[in-house]
């Protein structure tokens, strides 16, 4: 069961990060992601170890995702999915009407992810990230016209 992470999560975080993402965040970037009331992080353990992540920022009516990981050895369990679904379901009760991400263009594994989730792409950004890749902005919809909160897995 996905929980929300705290302060306490921090070690976990980094080290989620570490085998993951390479280290994308600081200790201090953590520390910040997982206090600010307006960051919502979830996550899941195994035993001790955080194995998936997802969090965002609350930006008026919009989240802004800024991190999903899954532990290497765990990835294609559908672990990334409930942890960004329980994000997005947390951020519909808050009030966002939508929610947006930048991921890199040449990422298959996280494209896959986000089109089960609904997402489509909205723009691009050349030359995002460091090494020179293209982000594409992903985008979706958490409320239809009526405000009835669309499911995450529509």
């Amino acid at each position: 069961m996905a929980l929300e992470l705290g302060l306490d999560h921090l070690p976990a975080c980094l080290a989620l990060d570490q085998r993951a993402l390479g280290g994308l965040w600081t200790a201090a970037q953590w520390s910040s992601e997982l206090q600010e009331p307006r960051r919502p992080c979830w996550g899941l353990l195994e035993g001790e170890q955080l194995i998936a992540v997802a969090c965002g920022w609350l930006v008026v009516d919009e989240l802004h995702i800024t991190a999903v990981a899954v532990d290497p050895g765990r990835q294609r369990q559908g672990l990334g999915r409930r942890v960004l679904e329980r994000l997005l379901e947390q951020a519909a009760a808050l009030g966002a009407a939508h929610a947006t991400l930048e991921v890199a263009a040449s990422n298959g594994a996280a494209l896959a992810l986000y089109g089960r989730c609904g997402f489509s792409t909205a723009g691009i950004r050349r030359g995002y990230y460091r090494n020179g890749d293209d982000a594409l902005v992903q985008w979706r919809r958490l409320h239809d016209a009526q405000e009835v909160r669309i499911a995450a897995h529509s």
